[in-house]
């Protein structure tokens, strides 16, 4: 045999190919799994729930309101004032209505106001706020001397109503705006869990869309973005990124700071 022949190596026949075989990822539902978020906080033990909020003390707080109300002569207007200014406009009303000798005309004065639990720097703390920033109502039988006292009380910038003619409340609008302070009366009368179960709870130093870093744990010098929280447990729910995926993390407020 030369070196220029041709040679033939049998190896017998080739297997038929092999399908390909397709790999299933999926846990079986056509959607894929969303990401199983990582929590970085210690649950604590459940406490006990708390027992059921008094609706019949409530209800029958907002009863006797009513009653009162129907019961009280004048009509009911809405005063706008500067923003903080609100009480201090209630003082200023008060006096002048007294040393003008208006009190037959100038009924009372009333900011409404509600209990909430702010939560400023992993602190919570009871305020009591404004209901309706900027306004005040005010009880009274409109005339046009008792009208130019309170139109020219100062920080007061005008009556609410249509043009410069004052519109006065109706009593469902009158109760809808003091409710919170009946509800916050009724909780602070209350014991307990159920007293704290009335108030509102914010928080002051983060909101939904925030930037933050993480301070603590195994994530730490991570930047995330805030997707949830959750006041009454001072806990949230954050995106960071790792290895190109979000991934959702539980976490203590004190565990991120903000970012700005």
């Amino acid at each position: 045999m030369t070196e220029h022949d041709d040679f033939e190596i049998d190896l017998g026949e080739l297997p038929a190919e092999e399908p390909e075989v397709e790999i299933d990822l999926s846990l079986g539902d056509d959607e894929p799994a969303e990401a199983e978020t990582i929590s970085l906080v210690e649950e604590p033990e459940e406490a006990e729930e708390a027992p059921a909020t008094n609706d019949d003390a409530t209800e029958a707080a907002i009863a006797r309101l009513w009653e009162e109300l129907e019961d009280k002569f004048g009509e009911w207007y809405v005063v706008h004032t500067y923003s903080g200014m609100e009480n201090r406009v209630k003082q200023n009303l008060d006096s002048r209505a007294s040393t003008l000798n208006m009190e037959d005309y100038i009924f009372e004065t009333v900011v409404p106001t509600e209990d909430v639990v702010e939560v400023r720097n992993n602190t919570r703390k009871t305020v009591t706020r404004c209901v309706l920033p900027g306004y005040v109502l005010i009880r009274m039988e409109l005339t046009d001397d008792s009208w130019a006292v309170v139109r020219h009380t100062p920080s007061v910038t005008g009556f609410v109503g249509h043009g410069q003619t004052p519109v006065p409340l109706s009593l469902d609008e009158v109760v809808n705006m003091l409710t919170p302070s009946v509800v916050a009366k009724v909780a602070a009368d209350a014991s307990g869990k159920a007293a704290r179960a009335k108030k509102k709870v914010e928080v002051v130093d983060f909101a939904v869309g925030d930037s933050v870093m993480v301070n603590d744990g195994p994530f730490a010098g991570v930047h995330a973005t805030i997707t949830e929280i959750s006041p009454n447990h001072q806990r949230l729910k954050a995106l960071v990124e790792i290895m190109g995926r979000e991934t959702p993390l539980d976490l203590e407020f004190k565990q991120v700071e903000k970012i700005g």
